[in-house]
């Protein structure tokens, strides 16, 4: 222990390192790992660790990520994330990009590099460059979000990776970046943005189901509301303010007119059909039990088969004839419920959970807002893979193929999950490592 001043010492390994994330993310990770061994086991692996089934494949993968965890956390210096961070962000957006125009299609998607039997999917990496890049940023010396300049370089971090892998087809990785909004608002964005985002969904859903009539009725009444309040609460205010209220008012209102009337636009133009359709499923527009619907509709059997306590693993009758595609990658989750049923489940979004409050926890007693900032944006990250991956397998969600992560199969996903929280390890070990 070497003395760092009167009231500073160097602190020890148990002390630094926040191990009960550490033994949240083995967790997830095994279960995972043994997850997609026991959705794949009817079709003849030999074992578990058998290289030419994904389970295997896996187990490769783990060991990779593993050694690269080690490296993150006691190897690398932190110090050195924040000066890699632009040019990383600027290569990873560069392969965003290329990886439009030089990749097949799968599914719709160009999304994938393959180089030999390693497939690499640039999307999954952008959180962490575009995490970082927001820390960087939001956490220098003078910034201030309610300013226009600010802003909008925040908007472009987060915009510009965002687009591209739009322009992959990648709606489910698009969304993940709305998350960032969270980061915003804690970050001293006013809720009413969050306010705004939220009318804007509903709007568009509203507008799909039910008309444009009722959006429009509904949003003059939300608008006309939202200014009463307003103007009641600070009526004795100058009059200038009153005039804002107003204006903004009207903007609002014109900004949610346009979103209305594009909504059709934009639901038949903008999105594929293998997307339009997966709404339409999920809205109730159309039934399509064997088609769109069908993972879904399996999945939800798989899950709801499997009780309070489930059918006992490679017990699960659904997992082992195949009925749910995806099973090993998107719909990991029905596989849990069906063998493991509600304890199983509990236990996964427990862990889940557990793991997002600690990193906000340790987030928000960091002394630097580098840390801070990159540790809300991790969180943000894994909520919104949580939330939509759940809601996906349970039909709260469209399918939009999002993988659930660290129980997912897939290297990319392993990778960058587990890199976007050992650096946050690494970073918050360095913060208390002198106390």
């Amino acid at each position: 222990m070497s003395t760092k001043g009167a009231y500073s010492y160097d602190r020890g390994l148990r002390q630094t390192v926040d191990w009960w994330l550490v033994l949240c993310y083995l967790a997830l990770v095994v279960i995972g790992w043994l997850s997609i061994y026991a959705s794949i086991h009817s079709t003849g692996p030999e074992s578990i660790f058998d290289l030419g089934s994904r389970s295997g494949k896996q187990f490769l993968w783990m060991m990779v990520v593993f050694a690269v965890d080690v490296v993150i956390l006691f190897v690398v210096n932190p110090k050195l994330w924040e000066v890699l961070t632009p040019p990383a962000y600027i290569v990873v957006l560069v392969l965003l990009v290329l990886v439009i125009f030089l990749s097949r299609d799968v599914k719709g998607s160009h999304s994938w590099f393959e180089l030999g039997p390693v497939k690499f999917q640039p999307a999954e990496v952008s959180k962490i460059t575009t995490s970082l890049m927001l820390a960087l940023v939001m956490g220098r010396q003078g910034f201030r979000l309610v300013s226009p300049r600010c802003f909008l370089q925040v908007a472009l971090v987060i915009g510009l990776p965002m687009l591209a892998i739009l322009g992959e087809s990648e709606t489910g990785s698009a969304l993940v970046y709305l998350g960032y909004m969270f980061v915003l608002y804690r970050e001293g964005l006013s809720g009413w943005w969050l306010f705004a985002f939220a009318m804007a969904i509903l709007l568009f859903i509203l507008t799909l189901t039910a008309g444009w009539w009722l959006s429009s009725a509904i949003l003059t009444a939300v608008c006309a509301l939202c200014c009463l309040m307003l103007l009641r609460r600070r009526w004795k205010t100058s009059s200038s303010f009153r005039r804002g209220v107003v204006r903004r008012t009207v903007l609002a209102f014109v900004a949610g007119a346009v979103l209305i009337f594009a909504t059709r636009f934009i639901f038949e133009n903008v999105l594929q059909d293998h997307q339009r359709s997966r709404i339409e499923v999920l809205l109730g527009m159309k039934e399509d039990p064997s088609g769109v619907g069908y993972n879904v509709r399996q999945s939800m059997i798989a899950i709801g088969s499997g009780g309070f306590s489930g059918k006992g693993f490679l017990n699960g009758t659904q997992t082992t004839f195949g009925f749910v595609p995806e099973q090993s990658t998107d719909f990991i989750f029905c596989t849990i419920g069906e063998e493991h049923g509600f304890v199983g489940c509990f236990v996964v979004i427990f862990l889940y959970v557990f793991m997002i409050y600690r990193i906000m926890q340790d987030a928000d007693r960091s002394r630097e807002a580098f840390t801070r900032i990159y540790g809300n944006c991790l969180a943000a990250c894994l909520f919104m893979h949580l939330f939509i991956n759940i809601g996906m397998t349970i039909g709260l969600m469209p399918v939009i193929g999002i993988p659930l992560p660290l129980l997912s199969y897939g290297g990319s996903s392993l990778l960058a999950f587990s890199v976007l929280l050992f650096i946050f390890l690494a970073l918050n070990r360095q913060e208390n490592k002198y106390f």
